[in-house]
Parts: structure tokens; sequence; C-alpha cells
């Protein structure tokens, strides 16, 4: 694994964009963050609006000529898609493969079936993390709908005792673990080891799903007790098919990208020489791109022939798999787009000399910063994109562990009390039935919990490795 330096991130641009000094700097990174609030909270503008716009703002108060901008800015756009678009796509495909062939289903109703009383609420955690690790955050909460309101019915649960840790579940997946976009662009922004990440991500990630899901699910189904909402329970994808994938098929496709990448990284641990034919493999077949195309392979047969997939059927879930991601690849984009332009400009060495002379942990200083923005434009994935531009620059002398580090601490400020600005808050107060401040008391609270023993966690692992 190789560290970014600040020279490294300055040879991106043949030459600086502007020569404005570190007051002017500063100014221009926060009226560019602030025309980026503004445009996605007041005006309502899409994402990926809001990110260009913004950037050609921090460009223009820079003192940047506009072109110099634009070039920036779509180099940064190129090389983000370039970098995490096809993994994007790949993740997208599974996750669809997942949920049109009923092996979701298998997964939950296997689970279920095994557990009951004290142990559902873990076993929600269980399904929802499984679940989560190939699905969009929205498409997981649309998928466990149904599962959490029949659980809770049929065992005359709380809807928070059941909600909260499957909520959980998703929320700390899609902020920490990879193939999720956050975690990716963070990891390819900083230059860090995915594998190396993902393996810290799952250790960071028990402990925080377990405090913010089963134990934190007591005290919130004490301020919330309500019960499931009575509204039509969303058909489920494998009622309308005649069978389904078997539970050790879903599972192994499923992890099978998690266990090609955490091979890669043990084998840098353990062999850690690149002419060595092990590690050669290991390379190769534990790389993103390999790992979840050949997840996605062999799920074409695991999951879809399994159901009775016709070869048209497969291709059709295929094809309406990649429309839902346009606008995330987009909103990557730009954000990948925006963090070159502050690279460009400058922003990294004035981030970095500010960190100095105010004595602040590169870890938390990231998680702050991710704080920050995710507060301001409600988006998870955009704090996480413009946070890593903003520290990248920390990473310089830091060890491949620490630079891991550093994306979870990201991650993490990036989940920070969901509030009316974001668009999972009203998901999850609609789907449950909840008013604004029982959303509050519930979800933010989760989401802040999630956040803070995240860094806590991640500082913990900074002190022992």
């Amino acid at each position: 694994m190789t560290s970014l330096s600040v020279e490294t991130l300055a040879a991106d641009a043949v030459e600086p964009i502007t020569s404005a000094g570190n007051a002017q700097l500063g100014i221009a990174v926060l009226a560019g963050i602030a025309v980026i609030v503004l445009l996605i909270t007041v005006a309502k503008l899409h994402a990926f609006l809001a990110l260009t716009i913004g950037t050609l703002a921090l460009g223009a108060f820079a003192g940047a000529p506009l072109d110099k901008a634009i070039a920036s800015f779509t180099t940064g756009l190129g090389s983000t898609v370039a970098g995490v678009g096809v993994l994007i796509a790949l993740g997208a495909i599974l996750g669809k493969l997942l949920a049109d062939s009923g092996g979701a289903d298998q997964i939950v109703d296997t689970i279920l079936a095994k557990a009951g009383g004290r142990a559902m609420p873990w076993a929600m955690v269980l399904i929802a993390s499984v679940i989560g690790l190939p699905l969009f955050f929205e498409v997981g909460i649309v998928l466990l709908i149904p599962v959490v309101l029949l659980v809770a019915k049929r065992g005359n649960y709380s809807l928070m005792r059941i909600g909260v840790p499957a909520l959980a579940g998703l929320s700390v997946m899609h902020g920490l673990i990879p193939p999720h976009p956050g975690p990716l662009v963070a990891i390819d922004a900083i230059g860090a080891n995915l594998g190396l990440t993902l393996a810290l991500g799952v250790v960071v990630a028990i402990p925080t799903v377990i405090i913010a899901g089963p134990l934190f699910s007591r005290y919130a189904a004490r301020w919330v007790d309500i019960p499931a909402p009575d509204k039509m329970v969303p058909q489920r994808a494998s009622e309308e098919l005649e069978r389904r994938p078997s539970f050790a098929a879903t599972v192994s496709t499923v992890l099978l990208p998690v266990v090609l990448m955490l091979g890669k990284a043990l084998v840098d641990i353990v062999v850690d020489d690149p002419e060595h034919t092990v590690q050669r493999v290991a390379d190769v077949v534990g790389s993103p791109l390999i790992a979840l195309l050949a997840a996605v392979i062999v799920g074409l047969f695991t999951l879809g022939r399994a159901a009775g997939f016709t070869k048209d059927r497969l291709a059709s879930t295929v094809e309406k798999s990649l429309g839902p991601i346009a606008g995330v690849l987009l909103i990557v984009g730009a954000g990948g787009g925006f963090k070159q332009t502050l690279i460009d400009s400058g922003v990294g060495r004035m981030v970095l000399d500010i960190s100095e002379d105010w004595s602040i942990p590169a870890l938390l200083l990231a998680w702050l910063i991710a704080v920050a923005i995710r507060l301001a434009t409600g988006s998870a994935t955009v704090a996480t994109i413009s946070a890593a531009g903003l520290v990248a620059p920390l990473a310089a002398d830091m060890s491949s562990t620490h630079t891991a580090l550093l994306v979870l601490a990201i991650g993490a400020g990036s989940l920070f009390f969901s509030h009316v600005n974001d668009a999972g808050f009203w998901l999850v107060k609609e789907y449950f039935g909840m008013n604004v401040g029982q959303t509050l008391k519930t979800w933010s609270v989760m989401e802040t919990i999630i956040s803070v023993v995240g860094l806590g966690c991640v500082l913990l692992l900074s002190l022992v490795l």
C-alpha cells in the first residue's frame, strides 16, 4: 500500500490553479461548502448539481481561473468514476439478484425460524448486516421493512425493539464497510488499502452495531412505544416465485467478495512480497473489481438460475439494477470533482498546516469535518466525499493501518445525527409511522450512537495498532 503524500496529491495537477493564501483559501472552502449546503437544503437542488455549482464557486472564491477550475473538476469526476463506478454498478447488480431471486427472503426466513424471544433483536441485526453488505441503504430498508413489520406484529414486539437493530445493521454497513459508495470513495481519495480497511471496518462495526442496535433498542422501545402501523405490507419477491435459492448458496454468494478481499489483505500481511506468486494471485483475485465481478457471475447461477430465471429474466434483472444507481454515480463523480478542486487549489496543504497548529489528532479532525458536513447537507455520501478530499494530505505520514482508520473515522462522522435534511430520516419516519419527535428520539439518536461509538473504536484501535 502506498500512502498519498502532499507532493503526490499536488502532482495530480500540472500546476496549482491559484496562488491564494491560506486565509483566502479558508474563506473559499467555507463559501463553496455553504453554496452546496444552501442549494441542497434550501433550493432542494439535486446533490450532483449542487456539488458542481459549489465546486465552481470554490474556484471563483479562491481566485482560480474558471477554465482551470473546470479542468480540475472534470479530472476529479473522471478519475473517481473510473475508480469506483464499476464497483458500484457490480454491487447494484448483486443486490438486485439477491432481492429478485428471493435470496434475501431466504436469509430472513431461515434466521427468523431459528430465533425467538430475546434473541429476535440480535437476529434482526444479523439479517440487516448480511443483507446490507451488497445493498444500498434505501434498498435495504425497502427490503427489510416487510420483515420488521411482520415480526413485530406476529411476535407482539415493540416496533422499535425490532426496527432499531435492523436500521443499525444497515446504517453501519452503509457508512463503514466497502463496497458501499461512501467508504469506496474515501478509500480511493485517501489511498487506503481496501482489504485492510474492510477488515478493520468489520472490527469497528461489530461493537458499534451491538451498542446502537439491540442494546439501544431497549431504551428506544421505552421512549417510543408504538406498534407496527396498520398498513399494507409490500409483497415479497419470493411470493411470486416457484422456488428460491438455498440459504447456504445465498450467504456464500453475498460473502464471496468479502472473503476474497479479506484474503488479499491477509496475504499482504503474511507474504508481503510483490514478486511472490501467491501475492500476485491474491492481488488479482482479491482486487475489488474481480471480487465483485466473481460474486456477480456466481450469483447469476446460485441466485438467478436457482430461482428459475430464464436468460431473458436474468438480462432484465441486470438491466433494471443499473438504472437507479445513475444518480449515485453522478453524486459520487461530482464529489470527486469537488475533492480534486480542493487538492489543486492547495486546500490540502492548508488543512495540513491548520492541523499542525491546532494539534488535533488527525482521526478526530477527520471525524469532526465529516460531522459538520453531514449536519449541514444531510447526506452521508456528500459528507464522506468532501471530508476525504479535505483530509487526504493527513495520510502522508501515516502507516497503512492508520490510513485505513482515517477512512473509518470519516465514515463514522458521516453518520452523525440524521435529521430533517436527510432523506433517510423521512424514509424511516414514514415507513414506521412515527412523527418527527419520535423519529428524532429513535433514528437520529441511533445514528449519533453509531457515529460516536464508531469513532471511539477507531481511536482505541489507533492506540494498539
